[in-house]
């Protein structure tokens, strides 16, 4: 596999990795209004908050996404630089990216975020169901006295 189409394959796994937090909020706040039960998933909504978290950390330090920077190292590696590979990968790359200033993004994330978090507080998750420890049916029953 090239580098090339393991680029493009960054970018489409980067798409999902967004719409993923965008429609997952999306999903959560119809979930609260029509009371659909599986938005209130533990781990969901734990690893919803995990991704926006992330994002939220990266643009407040700084910090490039890592997915974005192994994308443009292979992107070099096959000689690109500018159009983004592949109807697919061209595609999902203008969907994610747009120009402007960080600051801008970092506000957008920060909020988002905000978003997220507020949701995780005011409708929280259902914590995970234990199953009951497993008894004996013929349990001896204890001696009289």
């Amino acid at each position: 596999m090239g580098p090339r189409l393991l680029a493009d394959l960054i970018v489409v796994f980067h798409a999902a990795c967004v719409a993923f937090v965008i429609l997952g909020l999306l999903a959560i706040l119809l979930g609260i209004v029509f009371r659909w039960g599986w938005v209130r998933n533990f781990w969901f909504r734990l690893i919803h908050l995990a991704y926006i978290a992330f994002v939220v950390f990266e643009a407040a330090i700084g910090m490039d996404c890592p997915l974005t920077e192994w994308e443009n190292r292979l992107r070099e590696a096959a000689g690109e630089e500018g159009y983004p590979g592949d109807f697919i990968g061209y595609w999902a790359h203008r969907l994610i990216y747009y120009e402007a200033e960080p600051w801008v993004f970092t506000i957008v994330y920060v909020l988002f975020g905000g978003a997220v978090l507020a949701t995780f507080l005011l409708a929280p998750p259902r914590w995970p169901k234990r199953s009951a420890p497993a008894t004996s049916a013929t349990a001896p029953t204890p001696p009289s006295t």
